[in-house]
């Protein structure tokens, strides 16, 4: 089939009139000067940039003339998302969030929908939000509302699969937030009629993101994910949303929203969130929720620590085993922190201090199983292999910060004045780090380390 050949036009920008010549003067509104090249293009697919089938001819212009603005935040009333977004939802932006099948997605953004409603100022009270399901029916998502006493008030419902359905919806409503549940369900008519395939995942993508990008709106689409954890389908999709962010959970009812891809804020903050019959309600304060509360004495195997998510400390515990290899070659169980990094301080210890850990099958577990990937937690999961493998308890109220060398040197972390701050408000009294602290005790190398650790806990 040949393709349609573009034909430069003119339309007049006050009243939507083209003809295939310039004139000075519109025939049809009378406005002087008003007409602007544009290209008919009958191939072009984004409909955001579309009117009567003309697209606007974009021309370059000096980046020196280009005013940098930071743009405006929607507040999305729930300070963990805020936190995780950079501040809240730009607008003109698109988010996109994957999580595995009932971690509790939808139920996040339809109090997030209810949540924007409530702290719009009085003269935005007349805004509309727009939540768009392609798997559920409308009598499903009032049902969760109702056990949730969210008040919908202002929220426009569509259970469609079609882009063509969500497409007049959002002309009609121009909503100021946009909820897509999920994009692996809507498909375009233009580019087959079975959902989740690539075409139709760039395709519907494109379409939704381009309308959303020429108004103040937000749009947040969501995603499935793989078994491995990542969000299915193109890795293009990712590449054209303004933010990715990753639900996930450990074995309890603790949730996790950490940001993967953000243009307008970090990737280091992580919210917490925990479900309750309430839904998920942020946790603002997660100091003390992965240190386990014990009424004996700490058994072996056991390390605390002090890790930042972005801008909040808090303590965490490592918990390691260690068990004779149950084949000739030893293996590392461990998915909360890095494998590679339990075998590379395994093989630190068994150099510089001589225990054997080649034989040995290694476990390693956090509380609370949140993941864990700063260097900071070296020298606490490095006293932990160790306390494993003797038997030794590491002691009570001890905290250790310090990144680990392949020499054996444990290394300053930033921000370690406000760890120790923190470990000592939570009332943690032996604090091991690798620098000249006050209320802290000073180590240097992973064989000093195990010297003060252990020499006192023998027998």
């Amino acid at each position: 089939m040949a393709k349609s050949k573009n034909i430069t036009m003119f339309r007049c920008s006050q009243c939507g009139y083209s003809q295939p010549r310039w004139l000075g003067r519109c025939p049809q509104c009378g406005e002087w000067n008003s007409f602007e090249e544009c290209i008919s293009d009958p191939n072009a697919s984004t409909a955001a940039f579309k009117v009567n089938g003309i697209t606007e001819k974009i021309k370059p212009q000096p980046l020196s003339s280009v005013s940098a603005q930071e743009g405006n935040r929607l507040a999305t009333g729930i300070e963990e998302f805020d936190r995780v977004l950079g501040g809240g939802a730009m607008q003109r932006s698109a988010v996109l969030i994957g999580g595995e099948p009932g971690i509790g997605k939808s139920t996040l953004l339809l109090q997030t929908c209810c949540q924007i409603l409530k702290k719009l100022p009085v003269s935005r009270k007349d805004a509309r939000i727009l939540y768009v399901s392609g798997e559920e029916s409308a009598g499903q998502i009032k049902g969760r509302a109702d056990r949730l006493k969210l008040d919908v008030t202002g929220i426009e419902i569509l259970c469609t699969m079609r882009l063509e359905d969500i497409r007049d919806a959002l002309t009609a409503v121009n909503p100021l937030f946009v909820v897509v549940d999920s994009i692996q369900t809507v498909y375009s008519v233009e580019a087959g009629i079975v959902p989740g395939t690539v075409n139709q995942l760039k395709f519907c993508a494109n379409e939704l993101i381009g309308w959303v990008k020429e108004r103040d709106s937000v749009l947040v689409m969501t995603a499935h994910v793989t078994k491995e954890g990542t969000i299915a389908g193109p890795k293009s999709l990712e590449h054209m949303v303004d933010t990715v962010i990753s639900f996930e959970r450990n074995d309890d009812e603790v949730r996790f929203l950490r940001a993967v891809k953000n243009r307008f804020g970090s990737v280091d903050e992580l919210g917490i969130f925990a479900m309750t019959e309430n839904g998920l309600e942020g946790v603002s304060d997660p100091s003390t929720m992965f240190i386990t509360k014990r009424s004996g004495a700490t058994p072996p195997g056991i390390a605390n620590t002090c890790v930042f998510e972005g801008s909040r400390a808090f303590l965490v515990e490592i918990q390691a085993l260690t068990v004779p290899a149950k084949a000739a070659v030893s293996r590392v169980y461990s998915d909360k922190i890095d494998s590679a990094r339990v075998a590379r301080v395994a093989a630190v210890l068994e150099k510089r201090t001589g225990l054997k850990f080649s034989e040995q099958d290694l476990y390693i577990n956090v509380a609370g199983g949140v993941r864990l990937s700063e260097s900071a937690i070296d020298s606490a999961l490095a006293a932990a292999l160790y306390s494993a493998r003797t038997d030794i308890p590491v002691g009570e109220n001890t905290v250790i910060l310090g990144e680990l060398s392949l020499a054996g040197e444990i290394r300053p972390v930033y921000r370690l004045k406000q760890r120790i701050k923190t470990a000592r408000e939570l009332g943690f009294r032996n604090v091991y780090v690798p620098e000249d602290e006050a209320q802290a005790v000073k180590v240097l190398t992973v064989r000093e380390l195990v010297k003060q650790l252990f020499s006192q806990n023998k027998g």
